[in-house]
């Protein structure tokens, strides 16, 4: 799993911002995107997403308008997801 964090760059406009949600809508269709939102404490936002690899990660992150536009800069984080069903990755 991997999160892109973003941070505002350049201003916002509406279409932009609806060619990110169209994204972020394939992404899901894909069965690709966990999570995503804005920060509400900080300029910017993340996305979380499934990839292969760190490669294919940031490719989908440097396709995504916010990114490939301009306007927005990214950070890419590896995320090990600890649930119930891996113990919290606590191990047996």
């Amino acid at each position: 799993m991997y999160v892109y964090l973003m941070k505002n760059i350049k201003p916002l406009h509406e279409e932009i911002i609806k060619d990110h949600v169209e994204y972020l809508k394939e992404l899901k269709s894909q069965g690709r995107l966990v999570l995503c939102g804005p920060f509400t404490d900080y300029p910017g936002g993340m996305v979380v997403l499934l990839a292969e690899d760190l490669a294919e990660a940031t490719s989908i992150a440097q396709a995504d308008p916010f990114i490939a536009s301009g306007c927005k800069s990214f950070e890419m984080r590896t995320l090990a997801e600890a649930n119930e069903g891996n113990n919290y990755l606590l191990g047996e």
